[in-house]
């Protein structure tokens, strides 16, 4: 029995999803030039440039091209398909960003913040951020994808406060503040769990033959605060309740060498911050320059070993729970050349281990995640919108 062709209406959606997602890439094409860029025949992208001309997605630009041959039809998409927001909450302050559909950041707003803060803190300044970076965009904002720097409830996107978190001091839902600044969706997760996708994102090689998003990955973010993404399948595993990946309590060897929270071993160190439990990241930078130098630092080499037995006592874990393909070390500290290489020396020893590499997204690594699933979202939303009108 042959398989069911096709519907009329179904081929011609995935014809206008094809053109907009050239269009998406390419601000101003011809019809020709569209053609050969989505491998569809000129007749097929004429119809294709009608049908979204009529729903007000497409537009004649009134130029034309000149040179040689027959002048061709600039086109692009219209201006008013809306924006995407993302935004970033940070132990060091909020950060907004309104990216178009063409995945141009137009418009960034940011403020600072101090640790601990609280959510009544919060509360005022995430809304009067985020509505500064939208003013200075046009169109409305379509989708709103938030970064944070706690836990996240998977069901609420309220953010959760748990014991010795460093960040937020209470309970904050970042949905309800910015729904009114957004005429659709607010999405709200972990900033590692965005730091991870961005990671995939940029290391998927389609001819490689290796594929970490479907082998799994687990990626450890070691900087002031600890979290842990783990992607299996190409899924972010978010548990039952968005709390997977939190890693502060995981009980691993601390410098006594007996068992230890996580997040203990800093504080045994003498490694957090002043009035809180945030790591100390340039005390941890000044250790393994120390440990580093010729001659090195006994009590540095000593604190750097400490450190090294904790964090691998956590990638064992990760490992014999989720058998991971590969495990990325990410932070300020973590990701370090000198501390990555211990860590590599000493868990390459280890019973269980697989291979550790630094993140290949360095700049703003959860903030970038945020904004590929903000642009995601947003032309997802024109190519639904166009096959609607």
């Amino acid at each position: 029995m042959e398989p069911p062709k096709p519907s009329l209406r179904l081929l011609r959606q995935l014809s206008d999803r094809h053109v907009l997602g050239v269009l998406f890439e390419e601000p101003e094409l011809t019809r020709a030039q569209i053609a050969t860029r989505a491998g569809l025949s000129k007749p097929t992208v004429g119809e294709s440039v009608r049908r979204l001309t009529e729903a007000g997605v497409v537009r004649d630009t009134g130029d034309r091209t000149g040179g040689r041959g027959r002048a061709g039809t600039i086109l692009a998409l219209t201006p008013d398909l809306g924006v995407a927001l993302a935004v970033g909450i940070a132990p060091d302050g909020v950060l907004a960003e309104v990216v178009d559909v063409h995945g141009r950041v137009v418009s960034r707003a940011t403020e600072g913040l101090a640790l601990p803060t609280t959510p009544d803190r919060l509360e005022a300044l995430l809304p009067a951020v985020v509505a500064r970076a939208a003013a200075g965009a046009a169109g409305a904002v379509r989708v709103a994808v938030v970064s944070a720097a706690d836990p996240v409830d998977r069901a609420t996107g309220a953010l959760v406060h748990l014991p010795d978190a460093p960040f937020l001091v209470g309970e904050l839902s970042p949905v309800a503040l910015l729904a009114p600044l957004v005429d659709g969706e607010v999405v709200v997760d972990n900033d590692v769990n965005w730091a991870a996708r961005a990671e995939l994102a940029a290391t998927h090689d389609p001819g490689s033959g290796a594929d970490e998003a479907a082998d799994g990955v687990a990626y450890l973010y070691l900087d002031r605060g600890l979290g842990c993404a783990v992607v299996a399948d190409g899924v972010v595993l978010r548990g039952v309740g968005g709390l997977a990946g939190e890693v502060a309590h995981v009980v691993t060897t601390g410098p006594d060498g007996r068992a230890s929270a996580f997040i203990e071993v800093f504080a045994a160190l003498g490694l957090r911050e002043p009035g809180s439990t945030a790591v100390d990241t340039a005390a941890v930078l000044r250790l393994l320059e120390l440990a580093a130098a010729p001659g090195g630092d006994p009590g540095a080499e000593r604190a750097v070993d400490a450190l090294v037995v904790a964090v691998c006592g956590v990638l064992a874990a990760l490992v014999a729970f989720t058998d991971p393909a590969a495990v990325v070390l990410g932070g300020a500290w973590g990701s370090d050349p000198t501390f990555l290489a211990r860590v590599g020396q000493r868990f390459g020893r280890m019973p269980r281990h697989v291979p550790l590499r630094p993140p290949a997204v360095l700049e703003q690594p959860s903030l970038a995640g945020a904004r590929q699933e903000a642009l995601r979202r947003l032309r997802e939303r024109v190519v639904t919108g166009s096959a609607a009108g």
